[in-house]
């Protein structure tokens, strides 16, 4: 065929007649993204609607994340949609208005939170870069090629790097080593308080199947009770995330207390938590305990918080649980979390040679406010029903009603039960990132002595009352950044006379103690700033204490003696 000037004009004209719909036809577009938990890990496994915010709010797609938390679905028509995201431990979390544009990849990331994060005063920042937008989209050359232009709340910038998941996590200390001498508090298994220990802790992740923090301690008695004792702990997370998610701990404890005398305690503690509605979740678990030398205890706790997001900043809580937990003061992190399990037994009392748990059962209604990104306030209301309250004491013990405690070098006596309602109201102010203030009143039942103590052969137990105190604590804590001083200091006014303490748990949520506490903990020069030193001092100014005249001696009776712990701990 002879090709002319017209029929070569012909072909060209046919051709772009053909093309034209096909031009005029719009394209697709991709949306990826990630899923991350407020510590910025990757979370696998999670459910991810995409729901069309043009079309009557049909669902186009839905896929789940992979074990890097990336999730990704093509073919979209350009528009915006609503991205819903659900996953086993957390709260379900919608991002709206996500455009998609045509021939353009969207990358999303989605940050999965928990209405539990705002009450857990031991939570961590994330160590992964905040993002100030809520989403942001990214042009590629292709969906394999590296991003080449960025959007910003309207600025462009080039892009340097690739894609989110790409990028490599903040390197986290793998483990810690602490060397210490002392315990916080008396009547605690976990350490006597003239012996040192040495205890370390290890972040071990187990891919597909979560996390596993593993802690070890073993102490090296210096009186004449006995041997060296050890524990371990482990708190197993199946979705890797800390405080967030489903959690199994185990902690076991052996120490000989004397001459053939060894002292065993078990816990075993599992949690659950269920988001039953956008705004409504529930935490639930129990908790087995086993303590005994030559007779042995057990019993079961079960706990179960309800937590409601109302909106505009407000939350209600409903507790019901059993022992506040093991704080200790300072201490954050999950290394150190692990650690504080170590001390999560509850006090232990000896009578006639069978231990006894110190127990108090907690109900709980509360309400938060949070005023501001830095301010928050909240109130509550309580019942405690408490049994075997350990009432400690001091000086020369001839009365067979006080026996000295097997894990410290105080008395003990057992207070009995005490039943009582109360209130508490607390105010939160972080002033920078360095500096935090928390002030809270509670009116609360606490055992007193209903009258100058002395006893009989019928012993002190009439003389003790349950009576509602006030109380007035507050708490500074902050860290100067040129020393690497971290300093936390707390006083509690407590109106009256006390045996026992007043509001514990609210005492462990918001780390305060009664009378006046020090906690130090100051960088040491030298290997990246991880080794660092600790003090920590307790009763401060040694108050509270009530004369007791016994049968054949005196005695000083208090809800908290004077303690003292310091060491040095390393991370790697």
């Amino acid at each position: 065929m002879k090709w002319t000037r017209e029929t070569l004009g012909w072909v060209i004209g046919i051709t772009l007649v053909l093309a034209a719909p096909l031009a005029a036809k719009p394209g697709y577009g991709t949306l990826t993204g990630v899923v991350l938990d407020p510590l910025g890990i990757p979370q696998m496994g999670a459910n991810v609607w995409l729901i069309s915010e043009t079309d009557a709010g049909q669902t186009v797609s839905r896929v789940l994340s992979n074990q890097h938390g990336e999730f990704l679905s093509d073919r979209l028509k350009p528009g915006k949609y609503s991205v819903r995201v659900s996953l086993t431990g957390f709260l379900p979390t919608t991002e709206q208005h996500v455009a998609v544009l045509a021939n353009v990849t969207t990358l999303l990331r989605v940050q999965v939170d928990s209405v539990f994060a705002s009450l857990d005063t031991l939570r961590r920042k994330s160590d992964a870069p905040a993002e100030p937008d809520d989403w942001k989209w990214v042009l590629r050359s292709s969906a394999s090629n590296r991003a080449i232009l960025q959007w910003r709340d309207g600025d462009e910038e080039s892009a340097n790097s690739a894609v989110v998941t790409d990028q490599p996590l903040s390197k986290h200390s793998r483990g810690m080593l602490q060397v210490s001498n002392g315990a916080l508090r008396p009547g605690s298994p976990s350490s006597f308080p003239d012996s040192p220990a040495t205890a370390v802790s290890y972040d071990q992740r187990l891919g597909a199947m979560g996390r596993l923090l593993v802690a070890g301690q073993m102490s090296y008695e210096l009186n004449d009770q006995g041997a060296p004792g050890g524990a371990i702990a482990t708190i197993w997370m199946p979705t890797g995330s800390f405080e967030s998610g489903p959690e199994t701990t185990f902690v076991m404890r052996q120490v000989k207390i004397g001459p053939g005398i060894t002292f065993q305690g078990l816990r075993l503690d599992h949690s659950e938590q269920f988001a039953l509605t956008d705004r409504v979740s529930l935490r639930a678990g129990a908790e087995f305990l086993r303590v005994g030398t030559a007779s042995s205890v057990a019993t079961v706790h079960p706990h179960a918080e309800f937590d409601a997001n109302l909106g505009r900043g407000w939350k209600s809580s409903l507790i019901v649980t059993a022992n506040p937990s093991a704080v200790q003061w300072g201490e954050t992190g999950a290394l150190k979390s692990a650690l504080d399990e170590l001390d999560s037994l509850p006090p232990v009392l000896f009578r006639a040679g069978r231990p006894e748990f110190e127990g108090t059962w907690h109900q709980e209604l509360s309400t938060k406010h949070k005023i501001s990104s830095r301010s928050s306030v909240a109130a509550a209301v309580f019942h405690d029903d408490a049994r075997h309250q350990a009432i400690y004491g001091s000086g020369t013990g001839g009365d067979p009603l006080f026996v000295p405690d097997a894990f410290s070098n105080a008395f003990l006596y057992d207070g009995g039960e005490s039943n009582s309602w109360g209130t508490r109201v607390a105010y939160r102010e972080k002033f920078s990132d360095n500096l935090e203030f928390v002030a809270v009143y509670a009116w609360a039942g606490a055992i007193s002595p209903a009258e100058q103590i002395s006893t009989s052969s019928a012993g002190p137990i009439d003389a003790f009352e349950t009576h509602n105190h006030h109380s007035l604590a507050a708490r500074v804590s902050g860290k100067i950044q040129r020393t690497g001083t971290e300093v936390t200091a707390s006083y509690k006014w407590i109106g009256g006379t006390t045996l026992s303490r007043i509001d514990p748990f609210g005492e462990a949520s918001y780390q305060v103690d009664p009378n006046l506490h020090l906690s130090i903990r100051q960088s040491l020069p030298g290997l990246n700033n991880r080794w660092e030193a600790l003090v920590d001092l307790g009763n401060l100014l040694d108050q509270g204490y009530v004369m007791v005249n016994t049968q054949d001696s005196r005695l000083m009776l208090a809800s908290m003696l004077r303690s003292f712990r310091g060491g040095v701990s390393f991370q790697f």
